[in-house]
């Protein structure tokens, strides 16, 4: 699955043409093999086994999170659990991560940043997602019951203190909580994201078949992640005769 940014975008997505896939994916393809004689086969080989556990059936939207610690946990939560690409508003605060806690996960989860929670909202809807709201107030769906094969969906976690808006509350496809046995009524927003999204991608890699990326958008994505590891990749690519930009 792959969809438009509606604002700033961190990293380049493919095209969406049949045709300009197929030749996007072939020009991936020669970099790739360029830049591979650059770096160790190990390193190589870690590259490519994380590429092909990639996943755009599932992705998470963050709503004015203004902890750089849970910026910073979430990007890891994603990238440690497959989850290639997540959103984010940040109409009240910007979404600055925590580069001590981030550790460099950012280098490989792409960001997409929205202008608006209707404007994240709508792309998300457009590109076929499912907005699934988590809080502890509403009793749609647990983490064992939700259904993740029913379609690609999005995790919409709030501000750390007032939770998810009106505004996603009201265009929320389903909700999503997680069930509490002591006096507390809810985790904080870092260790929520991290059950959700542990045991959802769990349950979608053993029931979904579509969940992996495309073979295209493996191939872009490994390309990118090969040219931030080769030093000096762009001057390399240049001189084997290979525009650097994709």
């Amino acid at each position: 699955m792959k969809m438009k940014n509606t604002a700033n975008n961190d990293s380049p997505g493919p095209k969406s043409k049949s045709g300009t896939v197929c030749r996007f994916a072939e020009d991936a393809a020669e970099r790739i093999a360029c830049l591979a004689g650059f770096m160790t086969p190990e390193r190589y080989a870690v590259l490519r086994k994380t590429v092909s556990m990639r996943t755009r059936y599932m992705t998470v939207l963050a709503e004015n999170m203004y902890h750089g610690q849970n910026a910073a946990a979430l990007i890891r939560h994603c990238e440690a659990f497959g989850v290639q690409e997540m959103h984010t508003v940040e109409t009240l605060c910007p979404f600055e991560p925590n580069p001590d806690i981030a550790r460099g996960t950012h280098q490989w989860v792409d960001v997409r940043r929205h202008a608006s929670t209707g404007e994240a909202v709508a792309a998300l809807k457009g590109a076929g997602y499912r907005i699934v709201a988590t809080t502890p107030h509403r009793e749609d769906a647990t983490p064992e019951t939700f259904d993740v094969g029913r379609g690609p969906f999005a995790l919409v976690f709030g501000t750390e203190h007032a939770g998810i808006s009106d505004e996603v509350i009201a265009s929320a496809d389903e909700f999503l909580r997680i069930p509490m046995c002591g006096m507390v009524e809810s985790l904080n927003v870092s260790a929520s994201a991290a059950i959700l999204i542990y045991t959802l991608s769990e349950r979608m890699r053993l029931t979904v078949g579509n969940w992996r990326m495309s073979d295209a958008e493996q191939a872009e994505t490994l390309c990118r992640w090969m040219r931030r590891s080769v030093k000096d990749s762009e001057a390399i690519l240049q001189r084997r005769g290979m525009v650097p930009d994709l």
